[in-house]
């Protein structure tokens, strides 16, 4: 009896875990107070427009309304399978979210590394606060400076004549320089912003461990290989998977600025035919599909590139 009675009372009952949790909220009251206009915001704005999504499963019409609107079931999804510029399409997305992960993703980890070895205070916050500028610029002000950088009569151009090129290069028309200019456009203007999570990670390591590695006669790099990298690895791992989730996501801003007649080819994304087709044509439940489709796909990537990370040994996100 006494066995049965130290295993019943071995857990928490459920009233007993409510009580808990109703006097630790009547303790705090004051954080769930603050808590209020971030739970209002992904209330009204994230979680009450996803019922928008029943759109792609309609073939919607402004003048019926949602609840006349005819359903058609998947069919938006086939059309948009079988649409003709459909492979065109993943290809441009795809390679440009590949090209991101492998060239700007790790930019703000090597920034953060080197404003880690510097010894300055003064000149760190200064060289912090010059990449941090660019995050501010807008994407139309970015691209107004490529445009003078890069234009036929610019000084990149200018530059390439008096080297002896025997003509200037049509860097924004090119469909062969689009995916290079908008992967340098990203890595000058986020790198910087992208150096504030790591610093607060790198701000963590134990000065011992350096001091350690300095009288076993560790050099600076074997310093940053065995202590530093180690212990910014999981913050890396979490915002990978995180980037993981934006694959099919370009930046709507940024493309749409750059893209013109002569590199449409290449710089035709599914967000930019997205806004194509929707707002300008009036596909409304065509466009709601393929942005179901691309949430979808992002679920999927999430869950399964975290997968992997504990598969590897790391915490992950859940």
């Amino acid at each position: 009896m006494s066995d049965q009675a130290i295993s019943v009372n071995a857990y928490p009952k459920p009233q007993g875990k409510l009580i808990r949790n109703l006097r630790s909220m009547r303790k705090h009251y004051w954080l769930y107070i603050m808590c209020i206009p971030g739970i209002l915001y992904f209330f009204f704005f994230r979680y009450l427009p996803m019922w928008g999504i029943l759109l792609s499963f309609q073939e919607f019409n402004p003048y019926a309304g949602f609840a006349n609107s005819p359903w058609v079931g998947f069919a938006q999804f086939t059309k948009f399978f079988k649409a003709s510029n459909f492979a065109q399409l993943m290809i441009n997305t795809l390679l440009l979210s590949f090209y991101a992960i492998i060239f700007a993703f790790p930019a703000p980890i090597i920034l953060a590394l080197f404003l880690n070895e510097l010894r300055s205070k003064i000149f760190k916050r200064t060289i912090q606060t010059l990449v941090y500028v660019p995050h501010f610029i807008s994407w139309v002000i970015v691209a107004s400076i490529s445009f003078m950088l890069l234009s036929s009569s610019g000084p990149i151009n200018s530059l390439l004549i008096a080297m002896g090129a025997s003509d200037t290069y049509p860097f924004l028309t090119s469909t062969n320089s689009f995916r290079t200019i908008i992967i340098v456009q990203t890595i000058w203007k986020e790198s910087g912003w992208g150096t504030i999570v790591f610093l607060a990670a790198l701000s963590g390591v134990d000065v011992e461990q350096y001091e350690a590695a300095i009288v076993d006669g560790a050099t600076r790099l074997q310093q940053v290989w065995h202590i530093t990298l180690p212990a910014i690895r999981s913050t890396i791992v979490i915002l990978l998977i995180l980037q993981m989730g934006n694959v099919l996501d370009n930046g709507f801003d940024q493309i749409y600025i750059q893209s013109n007649a002569g590199n449409r080819f290449v710089s035709d994304v599914l967000d930019t035919y997205t806004y194509r087709e929707g707002i300008i044509g009036g596909f409304l439940s065509y466009t709601t599909a393929i942005g179901l489709f691309k949430s979808v796909i992002g679920i999927i990537l999430i869950m399964g590139s975290n997968w992997l990370a504990k598969k590897a040994g790391e915490s992950g996100i859940f």
